[in-house]
């Protein structure tokens, strides 16, 4: 019986291009988990969207002087551009401009408010005298009370990781003025999060699969205690607050965002002509779904959010929040958009084929620490691993085919000992790599599937079939033959990582249909398959040339 498996993946504000950090930190582990899984037969849906609402589009459009739509309308089909060229395979990829996702946003806002998590407050809201404006929490920097970092937004540090509120920060500013804010009333509804405490820690306290950073800072902020939290402002852009008095108010951003999971698998379902296909996935208990974003949305996805679901009823819970560090360059400053700084997405994708940024990303993919982004490590790494360990061997065992049996798989009678031990290699690493893969260690499970290509290539040398070709074919057969073997596994073993190549080498071995069809399991080739053409899977990237790319 296959599993159903749910997969989130962070939603992108639409207001600024792509950066490799969030491609290693949320979209490309989401989309090698997603693979993986539909490799083993199991029922997968993947969603998420461009974030439209919230200040960072606000912000940019107040820059530019053009409306928050024209601003999503320009970076919306860019970011579709990095998961097309990228290979990042959603089932859905949506925005929160949609009617599907006001309508679900403002369902759950009034089964909150029903059921007693959602009650209104008035309080003193910074505002800016010079502009006459309510400043939402990202027109707001100042110093974290927490660490002391001094360019702290309103919403949270970036430093310390710290979800703060506006008016916490010391010696605040204004982004539209650089004024001093100054406090006045505005009533607002929030979200009861204390209510939630104890079912959250104790819900918490039962994951043992998560990474332990994430459960250690989820639990620091329960022992801390939750504040309850405002989830409208006073802005003009964003779903609109279904209750009378609050026409001029909107849900704020980080309320609305982490609806858009369930929104975007309603929509989902929709665009399939099977409106309720999104069920299963959200109220089978046996589902599990995974939320993979940078540990900066940690609080939101393993409190609020879990808050917000608890509040609704009848939802699941996350099974898993694999959330990652960062990725830094230059002298240790991490990518960030908010900032501008980092490698494009884009820009990259220009320079170097799909998958040589996939694989070096995945070499480099920030699961237990923060880590760095170098152009020159990237190359080191096509040519050294990429080429050297295997795809020069898949290149050379299909050449010698040719060369030799005429680009067909020849029959074998029997196998020595040393190939049977590698084709025991071949079947074992598909449990190895698959649970190093179903418990999200993408790095590890590369570096297990590159151990057999390893192995590979010692067996190739050690049996030097070119040589022996001229004195004993049987031998000389029976080693192509094998390798050709080993070559098979190590095209659906890579497959998640490395989807474009490896689809590619299934058709170079002779093989019908694509890679996910093969399934998640050993598969020997068949005597007689003739082999596609010799093709290298990936070309050597001489530094000059990358430098004057």
């Amino acid at each position: 019986m296959p599993d159903r498996v749910l997969v989130c993946v962070a939603w992108p504000y639409a207001n600024y291009l792509l950066h490799v950090g969030q491609a290693a930190g949320a979209y490309l582990p989401a989309d090698i988990f997603a693979r993986y899984q539909r490799l083993r037969g199991n029922e997968v849906l993947m969603v998420s969207g461009s974030d439209c609402h919230g200040t960072p589009i606000t912000v940019t459009a107040d820059r530019e002087g053009i409306s928050p739509r024209e601003v999503v309308e320009r970076y919306h089909p860019k970011i579709l551009e990095v998961w097309e060229r990228f290979g990042i395979s959603f089932d859905l990829f949506t925005t929160t401009l949609t009617e599907n996702h006001y309508a679900v946003t403002q369902d759950m806002f009034l089964r909150l408010l029903e059921k007693g998590y959602l009650y209104r407050r008035t309080d003193e809201y910074l505002f800016d005298p010079e502009v006459g404006r309510f400043l939402p929490d990202r027109y707001v920097e100042g110093t974290c009370p927490y660490c002391g970092y001094t360019e702290a937004r309103g919403d949270q540090c970036d430093n310390c990781g710290k979800t703060l509120d506006a008016t916490e920060l010391r010696d605040p500013r204004s982004k539209l003025s650089g004024a001093r804010p100054v406090l006045k009333p505005s009533e607002h509804f929030f979200l009861k999060l204390s209510a939630f405490e104890e079912p959250l820690r104790e819900w918490v306290s039962r994951q043992p699969h998560w990474r332990r950073n994430v459960q250690n800072f989820t639990l620091g902020m329960l022992n801390e205690g939750l504040k309850d939290r405002a989830i409208t402002r006073d802005i003009s852009w964003g779903v609109p607050v279904p209750v009378p008095g609050f026409e001029d108010k909107r849900i704020y951003v980080w309320f609305d965002a982490v609806i858009g999971y369930l929104s975007a698998s309603k929509e989902w379902a929709q665009t399939r002509g099977e409106p309720e296909a999104w069920r299963p996935f959200w109220q089978d208990p046996a589902t599990r779904s995974y939320y993979f974003i940078g540990k900066d949305n940690i609080p939101f996805h393993t409190i609020i959010w879990p808050a917000m679901l608890l509040g609704y009823g009848g939802l699941n819970l996350p099974y898993d929040v694999p959330a990652n560090q960062y990725v830094n360059f230059a002298a240790g400053q991490k990518q960030s958009k908010s900032k501008g700084t980092g490698t494009w997405m884009l820009d990259l994708l220009d320079q170097y084929h799909a998958d040589v940024i996939r694989f070096y990303l995945t070499t480099i993919m920030p699961e237990s620490n923060d880590s760095v982004f170098s152009e020159d490590e990237l190359i080191r790494a096509n040519n050294d691993v990429l080429i050297g360990t295997w795809g020069n061997l898949a290149n050379r065992v299909i050449s010698m085919v040719h060369r030799n049996f005429d680009g067909v798989v020849p029959a074998v009678s029997s196998r020595s000992p040393e190939s049977t031990a590698l084709l025991a290699e071949c079947e074992a690493m598909f449990d190895a790599v698959g649970d190093e893969l179903e418990r999200c260690h993408f790095r590890g499970g590369l570096q297990t599937a590159l151990q057999l290509a390893q192995s590979a290539n010692k067996y190739l040398d050690e049996r030097a079939p070119w040589k022996a070709v001229k004195t004993d074919p049987d031998h000389a057969a029976e080693t192509l033959v094998t390798a050709l073997d080993a070559i098979n596994a190590l095209k659906t073993l890579l497959h998640p990582v490395l989807p474009f190549s490896t689809e590619q080498l299934h058709a170079d071995l002779g093989q019908e249909g694509t890679v996910r069809a093969q399934g998640w399991r050993f598969r020997p080739m068949q005597p007689g398959t003739r082999l596609g053409p010799v093709r290298p899977l990936y070309t050597k990237i001489e530094p000059r040339e990358a430098a004057e790319a």
